[in-house]
């Protein structure tokens, strides 16, 4: 699936947190509707049987209840995306990235073979439908997320190239999958943030840490011997550069991928570097762009909506700009996007107790247009409107508002974009001014009871608002767009 992650080290965030992001994207020619649910320990299957694999997963019995934006509409697995679990450890899984043909030719993916001329169906490996579902509710730290993760790829294999995310209240770990049953795991150091556009981007290996202390690095008990033995490191001096060695420079990369993380770190870094002209040190084409980077300020949560929403705003590449040539308008792929499903922000936040720590910020559908809102993550429950969604298309929920909004504001987007810009700005001011109240109420309460009462309560005021919020905006934008109108006529009867 496309996709776009941003990453974020407690000391690169404007208030200690570790924050991990990301848009979950629709395949081209569909729309996937997502919801926002708890998954309680009784819900969690023993024995986990992949719909689009067909392989079949002992489970240990002692899951934890977890957070999951899973798809709204059976028939293709569960596709959990992202989510906290009880032990305030968090993981959004995946990230599609990329590969060659040296490192598919020496580990091939591992693709079910139907049963055919008498002979039994051979399973396939895990992939994104399934990795969060079998990983999430057995780990108590994001090293413990790396460490369960490697292990079922190294047993069952995957079918497809992913990055995935996991992170606890002190560390942030980022894990790519090299071919079949091999994989890199970096621990995103404190003072960076990292960007990741549907490409494999780890740019920096120490696999002598990786094969012994494990301090920053991890990987495949037997990574070294696969790299030797099928030539894989191509760098002069020795060193490895995972995006060298596993990844891929392809033309559709500097389309489809690189101006993604070329665009978050201009917006980042916009002095640290020379990002235009030709005497740039990078551009949307470049395929050195840096995984991680010291940001010039420290980062937000609305900085990480902004990036990942962006479409090129300010640059020639903008579909939507009135200015620049109009043969480069839409030249590169956009990070948001119609086929947006959701962005999940999770951040971890310090120094509060470990009931209240963690807040969930969750978007629906196209990010140019959409809404980001905080919900407290330690719950038993999401509200209606968030977890609610069906295969049929109702204002009754967030998503379908959202998808409205989107569609009626791309097509009226001169007269709506000031509501588009309007909604955002209230949403997040409103759901700050929220989780702040009650955090000071959470604060003067010992009883957990009550305070997981509060926590429900402060996540219904949420929805509540920004049913009204959003109800309000759609009404606007479709009156700008029943405006436009062919059939429109200024003469009235009276």
């Amino acid at each position: 699936m496309a996709c776009t992650t941003i990453l974020v080290g407690k000391k690169a965030s404007y208030d200690g947190s570790t924050m991990i992001a990301r848009n979950d994207d629709s395949g081209s020619g569909h729309f996937t509707p997502k919801k926002f649910v708890v998954i309680h320990p009784e819900e969690q299957p023993k024995t986990y049987k992949s719909v689009i694999s067909h392989v079949t997963i002992e489970l240990p019995d002692d899951p934890m209840r977890y957070t999951a934006v899973p798809n709204a509409v059976e028939g293709e697995g569960i596709w959990a995306a992202a989510g906290v679990n009880e032990a305030n450890v968090a993981m959004t899984a995946t990230e599609t990235i990329t590969s060659n043909p040296r490192v598919l030719g020496a580990d091939p993916l591992v693709e079910i073979q139907p049963a055919e001329d008498g002979k039994e169906e051979v399973p396939g490996g895990i992939g994104e439908e399934d990795i969060v579902c079998i990983v999430l509710p057995y780990i108590r730290s994001a090293r413990e997320g790396v460490k369960r993760l490697g292990s079922l790829l190294e047993q069952y294999g995957t079918y497809e190239m992913n990055g995935i995310a996991f992170q606890d209240q002190d560390e942030v770990w980022w894990l790519e999958t090299i071919g079949g049953h091999h994989w890199i795991a970096r621990r995103v150091p404190d003072d960076v943030y990292v960007v990741m556009p549907n490409q494999l981007g780890i740019d920096h290996f120490d696999l002598e840490d990786a094969l012994s202390d494990q301090k920053e690095y991890m990987c495949s008990s037997d990574l070294k011997e696969f790299i030797e033995k099928n030539h894989l490191n191509l760098s002069m001096d020795g060193s490895l550069n995972p995006r060298d060695a596993f990844g891929s420079h392809d033309d559709a990369d500097h389309v489809y991928n690189t101006p993604r993380a070329w665009y978050m770190e201009r917006c980042l870094n916009p002095h640290t570097k020379v990002w235009d002209g030709e005497h740039a040190d990078y551009t949307p084409q470049s395929d050195d762009i840096p995984w991680c980077m010291v940001p010039e300020k420290k980062i937000t949560v609305e900085d990480v909506k902004y990036v990942l929403s962006s479409h090129f705003q300010g640059t020639p590449y903008d579909p939507y700009a009135a200015y620049g040539e109009k043969n480069m308008r839409g030249a590169y792929r956009s990070i948001g996007i119609n086929r947006n499903d959701f962005l999940a922000v999770i951040q971890m936040r310090p120094g509060m107790e470990r009931d209240c720590n963690v807040i969930e910020w969750i978007a629906f559908a196209s990010n140019a247009f959409n809404v980001l809102v905080p919900f407290y993550a330690d719950i038993d429950e999401t509200p209606d409107y968030l977890c609610n969604t069906t295969g049929e298309v109702s204002t009754d929920n967030f998503y379908w508002s959202g998808r409205m909004i989107a569609a009626m504001a791309d097509a009226s987007y001169r007269s709506s974009v000031f509501h588009i810009e309007r909604y955002k700005e209230h949403v997040l001011a409103k759901g700050h001014e929220l989780i702040n109240r009650y955090d000071a109420l959470l604060s003067q309460e010992t009883d957990a009871a009550k305070r997981k009462e509060i926590r429900h309560e402060a996540n219904r005021a949420v929805a509540g608002m920004l049913k009204k919020e959003t109800t309000d905006t759609l009404d606007k934008v479709l009156f700008e767009l029943s405006g436009q109108m062919k059939n429109a006529y200024a003469r009235s009867d009276a």
